[in-house]
This record gives structure tokens, sequence and C-alpha cells, in this order.
């Protein structure tokens, strides 16, 4: 058994798995995954881990046997005498069904961290979570990293035609940690929502006229919320607008909103992968690789991580 964290892959990013294990400097493990014809998932590691430190990394973005893969590759972990096993999700997936909003609805986020626990994770790592109350779900040690690392260094600190916003203001505690790393002022979107992926811009908080926004969410699903906040700042004045946004879900017709708004540039991580068959020259890939490696070479080693996840760092 290596002494190192053995890193093994789900099917969810494979690429993105590969370049964690580059950054540890050590191969990815040998999981054996496959599909019956009935299309019932099958896992069996193929190198002994009996006592190691195993970390699963895996997306739970749908479809949902993402999530199936995960628990299946976590309990054949456990079942094969791993010491411990940490899941590493890159995108946590339900974490948006975090309360009870209405009469005779799911928890659902509440429901796969008792998944992931009772199939015997010891540990949990994620990134950007879209509520970061989810956390208290899990009854095991959870670490939210957040992905401002991989993008911060791209702009230029105090500059004073960048303001920084977003898109709603349930992601204004995001937003704020990106302005006091960049000293740039803040400003908001206010909206209500009628209806399921459907948003409705109704008043902006700060001042974007005459300046440039760099507009910060945790993740674009059918890209309505974004669009609609590209339009608000437009229309109030603002120059070039540009995204950060974390998970890249771009569902529906996402990319082709994207494409049409008039949004300079979209960065976003690998969590998820993009489309193959993408055509868009706006959205620009930025590897959260090295974040996650750091995050799994700490806990490893037992070592702090909390510098990689203080969003009043600045």
């Amino acid at each position: 058994m290596a002494a190192g964290p053995v890193i093994f892959s789900g099917t969810s990013n494979p690429e993105l798995s590969q370049k964690i294990a580059n950054y540890i400097g050590a191969p990815l493990g040998i999981v054996d995954l496959k599909r019956f014809s009935d299309g019932e998932i099958w896992a069996k590691y193929k190198e002994n881990i009996r006592g190691g430190d195993v970390f699963i990394v895996q997306s739970t973005n749908p479809p949902a046997e993402n999530l199936m893969e995960l628990l299946i590759m976590i309990d054949a972990a456990k079942r094969s005498s791993a010491l411990t096993v940490t899941a590493v999700i890159p995108y946590f997936g339900y974490a948006r069904q975090d309360r009870k909003d209405q009469p005779r609805v799911a928890i659902t986020a509440k429901l796969v961290a008792n998944l992931i626990a009772e199939a015997g994770a010891d540990r949990v790592i994620a990134m950007d979570l879209h509520a970061a109350q989810v956390q208290g779900f899990f009854d095991i040690p959870f670490d939210h990293l957040y992905a401002s690392p991989v993008f911060i260094d791209h702009w230029d600190k105090n500059d004073p035609d960048l303001v920084v916003a977003s898109p709603d203001i349930g992601g204004i505690k995001l937003a704020r940690s990106y302005s006091k790393r960049l000293n740039m002022p803040l400003a908001a979107i206010d909206k209500r929502r009628p209806k399921h992926n459907e948003a409705e811009v109704m008043n902006l908080i700060g001042e974007v006229d005459g300046k440039n926004v760099l507009l910060i969410d945790d993740l674009i699903d059918t890209g309505g919320t974004f669009v609609s906040a590209i339009k608000a700042f437009k229309e109030n004045g603002a120059k070039k607008i540009y995204g950060v946004v974390t998970h890249p879900l771009l569902s529906g017709e996402a990319i082709n909103r994207i494409e049409q708004s008039e949004i300079s540039k979209l960065f976003v991580t690998d969590s998820i992968p993009l489309p193959k068959d993408i055509k868009t020259k706006k959205i620009i890939v930025k590897s959260a690789a090295g974040l996650l490696a750091e995050a799994i070479r700490r806990t490893h080693n037992n070592e702090s991580i909390s510098s990689l996840f203080d969003t009043d760092k600045s």
C-alpha cells in the first residue's frame, strides 16, 4: 500500500481527477467501473487499499448515476479495509434543495449528506457549495473550499473601473469575498423568481454606471438569472461585463443565452466538464485541480487547510 494519498476517479470528470493526481505527483489508482446490461453499476478496486488513505474524486451533477457511482465506490473502499475514505466532490449536486420552502417537498441536500455518510465516507471535501449551511447536514468532517484562488490573480487589485457584483441577494456573501480580496466596491441585483429556472430582475443595489462589472456566482444552470443580471447592469450604464462562475452546469439554453448576451468573457472551473461540442469563445475554463490537490495533500498530512476556505482573507 502506498504511503501517500491514493486517488481514485469516478466517471463524472476523469480529466480533472488526472490533473489532481499530476499535482500530487502520484498515478491515479485503478478502479474497475462497469455497467450491467440493465445499467446497474459495479465497482472493484484493482489494487490493494487496505490501510490506505483513499480519496475518491467525483462530482454529483446529473445524471443521478454520478451520485450512485460515488456511493458504490465509497462502500467498496470501506469493504476493502481502507483506513480512511474521503469523498472529494468538486461540485456537490442537490445542494440547492436545502430547505423546506413549500409544503410536501424533500430536503434533498440532507438526504444526499446522509447517503454519503452511511456509505462509509469519513470526510468530504467540496468546493463553493450553493448554500454554505449544507455543511451542517453532515455528521462527518466537511471541508468547504472556495474557488476564488483559481480566479483572483486574473484581476488587478484596486482597479478603479471595476465593480464586483452578485446576480442575486443569495450570492452576496460570495461576491463580497471577491470584493474584499480585490478591494473593489460591491453591487447586487434584488430579484424575485416567479417559478423554477425563471428570474425576474427587480432592483439594482450599488453603482455601476460607467464601470466594468465582475459578476460572481457559484453556479450557472439555465443562465436565466445570470443573463438577466447582465441586462440589468447594462441598462444601468455598465461598460464591459465579465463573469466568474465556479460550476458550469449549462443546461437547456444556457450556452445560447451566454453567447447572445453582452458578457465579454465568462470564467468557469473544470468542476464539471464542458460539453465536447461547445462552440462559444466567451467561456474560459480555469482548472481547480491545484486547489483540490492541495486540500488532499494537507488532509493526508493532517495539516491545516483553513487558508483554502477563508472567504474573509484579503
